[in-house]
């Protein structure tokens, strides 16, 4: 690369790339200084200049004017400086010329290296400052490979990974399958911005109503929690402040054609839309969906823990396989719950009943031996009083018989 390709090639990355070109020519010279100090040691006095116009490069020695000449590399005597110019005084710095004979293969390799790693740089950042726009948005990715169980996809021109453990359970990727993703991360390394992706993450279930609704994306309907059991089981709740929208009945659609959309990239994944609401109770009943609820009872407000009473029949429904609706109501509204079967709560209620009761005939008898005491006690006392009174009489009446 002589010194016209150069300023060529730096005018077209400019403009292609959007790489100042006075970066480019401070990063080539700082490389060549470098490259020099190989031939004349570390000194700090040498300086290279690239000619922005014709490409030229040329290597410099700036040297110190002093009194007396000490180190002919770094300084130079007032008398020899006055020869070059009558007007240099001591303390000026004169530049020499010291560019090396074999220079232009050293800086044309050199300036070779430098463009193509701030094209690399300017590469990475422009990625970066891309996607960490989109971080905790959708995008579709194309499966790409597979690599030590994670997927290697690509979203558009650039890659990114999907880890193992953000992948749907049972979920097969093949080669150039189309995929909705979630952009989870986005961060710096020292190879470049590395991408990662996620199929499990909640956020995902929302984004994608929000493509499917229009009322989600203008705030009319508001996805106020999600709950996220991956590949198996989600819920939804939402919310409305304009009374005439229905918004679970928005979300599924006509004929469940919303619902199912996101069903469908889900790869089946179940969904229930329940209402939320500000009172607990309701939001408990409701999460609990499909079963019916005959009550909810607050056990503790401050830890939110709450009971709630099925029919027997729907107790099974209600807790779901292994658990998992209940589990997921208990996400889905930030309460402990507790499901009785309708049967359960009342023979629990009559056994706190009989408690109760024998608390209080306990308390009865407590209360019946302690006023007995109470009056024997005082009785006790009574007659010990009154012989007392009797023996002291009869000692007072001895003692004037023995007087007389």
């Amino acid at each position: 690369m002589d010194s016209r390709e150069l300023i060529k090639a730096l005018d077209l990355i400019e403009k292609e790339k959007g790489i100042d070109k006075e970066v480019v020519f401070e990063a080539i010279e700082a490389s060549l200084v470098f490259a020099c100090k190989k031939n004349y040691g570390t000194s700090d006095n040498i300086h290279v200049d690239i000619n922005r116009e014709t490409g030229d490069i040329k290597v410099y020695a700036r040297k110190e004017v002093v009194e007396d000449e000490y180190d002919g590399f770094l300084e130079i005597a007032v008398e020899d400086a006055k020869q070059i110019d009558p007007r240099y005084e001591i303390g000026d710095f004169i530049d020499f010329e010291i560019t090396p004979k074999n220079f232009g293969r050293i800086s044309a390799q050199t300036a070779k290296q430098v463009v193509v790693q701030k094209i690399r740089e300017a590469e990475r950042e422009k990625i970066y400052n891309e996607f960490i726009e989109k971080e905790r948005e959708i995008d579709t990715a194309i499966v790409q490979r597979t690599e030590r169980r994670n997927v290697i996809v690509s979203l558009g021109k650039y890659e990114a990974i999907l880890p193992f453990n953000e992948q749907i359970p049972g979920e097969t990727y093949k080669f150039e399958d189309r995929i909705k993703v979630y952009i989870m991360e986005v961060r710096q390394t020292t190879k470049g911005p590395q991408i990662t992706v996620s199929r499990t993450h909640y956020e995902l279930v929302k984004r994608l109503f929000e493509l499917e609704m229009p009322e989600v994306k203008d705030g009319t309907v508001e996805i106020k929690s999600i709950a996220r059991e991956a590949g198996s089981r989600s819920k939804m709740a939402v919310y409305s402040q304009n009374e005439s929208v229905d918004p679970v009945g928005a979300c599924v659609g006509k004929n469940g054609t919303r619902v199912n959309a996101v069903v469908d990239e889900l790869k089946g994944e179940k969904i229930d839309i329940v209402p939320w609401s500000e009172d607990p109770k309701k939001f408990i009943a409701s999460a609990l969906n499909p079963a019916d609820v005959i009550s909810v009872e607050i056990l503790n407000e401050e830890e939110h823990s709450a009971r709630v009473i099925v029919p027997d029949d729907q107790l099974s429904l209600a807790i779901g396989k292994e658990g998992q609706n209940v589990r997921l109501a208990a996400k889905l509204t930030g309460w402990k719950v507790d499901i009785k079967a309708q049967s359960q709560a009342a023979l629990l209620s009559e056994q706190v009943q009989e408690d109760e009761d024998i608390d209080e005939d306990t308390d009865d008898i407590a209360e019946n031996v302690s006023e007995d005491v109470s009056e024997n006690i005082s009785e006790d006392i009574s007659e010990d009083i009154s012989e007392d009174t009797v023996s002291e009489k009869a000692d007072e009446e001895t003692a004037e018989n023995e007087e007389n």
